[in-house]
Order: C-alpha cells, then sequence, then structure tokens
C-alpha cells in the first residue's frame, strides 16, 4: 500500500553447534555367545585296576545352558546327559559340582567289558563336539615258582613263593588254599606260616609248611583280590625227595627193556638151530 512501509523480520542468530563424532560401541564376547572349549590338558588314557575304580575326567569351558553327555563307543550307549544316568547299571555316576567346569564319569569295580573308548560330547546347536576317553582295565597276576608240581618227603617243610605281578597297587591280602581250605590262619593242623611283602612293583607271599605229611599233599592255590590266581600241585611222599623213586623206577624199566630185548635174541638163537 502506498505510503505504507512492509518491515521484514531479521533472522535471530542461531548458536553455532560442533558435531561430535558418533561412536558405535560393540558389546564385548561373552560364553553366551562362545562356543564351548574342552579342556585337552586332562588324561586321556586311563589304565584302572580290575575291580578297582575308574574315573575320566572332561573339563568344558563357556558351557552355559549346554548340556554334557558321556557315550560308551563300542555299543553308542548314552550312559548320561548332565547329571542324569540312562543306565541301569549303577556303576557308572556323573561327577560334578555347581559352577565347575569338571563332568568326570566315574566307574566303580571295573570290569573286563568295560575296556575301550568313551566321548565325552556337547551339544552345540550348530552341531557337537567330542572329547575320547581310552580306559585300558589292568589283571594283575599270580603265580607259584616252579613248574606246576612240588615233590618232598614227609617230615620236611613245604616251602612256597608266590609272585602278584601287574597291579598298580599292592593287593590287601594274599590267601592261600589247600585244595579248598583256606590255610593262612590254620590253628587245627598248626605249623602253618604266610609271609607277605611288597617287592618293587610286585608283591611276594610265601608259604611255609612245617613237618609235612601225606595229608598235605594236593592242590596249593595263591589268590589275591581282583588277581587271577595259581596252583601247584605238592606231592609228599615217604621216599623223601621222589627223584631217587623216580630213577629207581627208570632203572628197573632200563633192565626189564634189557632182559627183553636179551630173551629175544636167545629165541633167535635158538630158533636159527631147530
Amino acid at each position: 500500500m502506498k505510503g505504507n512501509t512492509i518491515e521484514q523480520a531479521t533472522p535471530k542468530p542461531t548458536r553455532p553447534t560442533t558435531k561430535r563424532p558418533t561412536t558405535t560401541t560393540l558389546a564385548p564376547t561373552t560364553s553366551a555367545t562362545q562356543l564351548p572349549v574342552f579342556d585337552t590338558n586332562v588324561i586321556t588314557n586311563v589304565s584302572a585296576p580290575l575291580g578297582g575304580t575308574a574315573y575320566l575326567h572332561c573339563k568344558v569351558r563357556y558351557l552355559t545352558a549346554r548340556t554334557v553327555s558321556w557315550v560308551r563307543r563300542r555299543d553308542w550307549h548314552i550312559l548320561s546327559s548332565g547329571l542324569m544316568t540312562y543306565t541301569n547299571d549303577d556303576r557308572f555316576t556323573v561327577l560334578h559340582a555347581d559352577n565347575s567346569e569338571d563332568w568326570h564319569l566315574q566307574i566303580k569295580f571295573v570290569q573286563k567289558r568295560d575296556n575301550g573308548t568313551y566321548e565325552c560330547q556337547v551339544s552345540t546347536g550348530v552341531g557337537t563336539i567330542s572329547h575320547y576317553y581310552h580306559l585300558h582295565v589292568v589283571t594283575p597276576y599270580a603265580y607259584i615258582e616252579g613248574n606246576g608240581e612240588y615233590h618232598i618227603g614227609e617230615g620236611s617243610t613245604i616251602s612256597l613263593v608266590c609272585i602278584v605281578e601287574n597291579s598298580p597297587s599292592p593287593p590287601q591280602y594274599v590267601f592261600w588254599y589247600h585244595n579248598d581250605r583256606m590255610i593262612n590262619y590254620d590253628t587245627e593242623r598248626g605249623g602253618v606260616e604266610v609271609g607277605t611283602e611288597v617287592r618293587g612293583e610286585n608283591t611276594q607271599s610265601t608259604l611255609t609248611v612245617n613237618h609235612a605229611t601225606s595229608a598235605d599233599s594236593g592242590n596249593y592255590t595263591c589268590r589275591a583280590p581282583n588277581t587271577a590266581q595259581d596252583t601247584i600241585y605238592v606231592f609228599v611222599s615217604k621216599e623223601g625227595d621222589n627223584t631217587a623213586a623216580i630213577q629207581r623206577l627208570e632203572t628197573s624199566s632200563s633192565g626189564m627193556h634189557s632182559a627183553t630185548l636179551l630173551l629175544s635174541a636167545c629165541l633167535i638163537f635158538h630158533c636159527a638151530f631147530l
């Protein structure tokens, strides 16, 4: 409109701002995203004596909510999942403490059939990871020194030595049997002594029977816990050491053989002149 002026609004000055660079903070890697890892420093070749207890040590890091299972490889039998066991054989137990990384398999009263490979495994959701253990069941054995027979004369002393070998630890006891009767503490007969001692890696047991009679003849067996036994036969004769008797028998047999040859020669000679 004429005579009128229009005033334009002057913009207010704006406060300058400094643009700060943006940073992205990455969440630290936690056990929730870390795959489980087996401790490979544990012993995987385990030896256990027959009748003893075996421990297979499985240690898993970053397990979180995942489950550890034990599998027997010879028949693919799942022995356990977590702390639950899936076998009627109560010799198998899983040992685990709260907040521990250890999931150990315990096998009590080990038998020969327990020998073999066992698998500690974890399902990760994208697959299964495994760690393998090999159990070797060791069978100790006893042997009585000699060749299976022991000859002695009446009134002499029977002395037998039994050696227990291949035993991871010394046996708690060694028993001697005469036929089917245990004689370690034989007070009825008397004169029986048993001494057992550890010699290096072996155990030696000595049986002494004083003033032997013919009634002491028979099988003598050396037995120890979870050990293969051994037996020897003892001959007690009135001839003393019947080596002499055997020699006389051989001499007698030789003489009879010579007489037979002489008789045969005489018959042939006689027939030649008929």
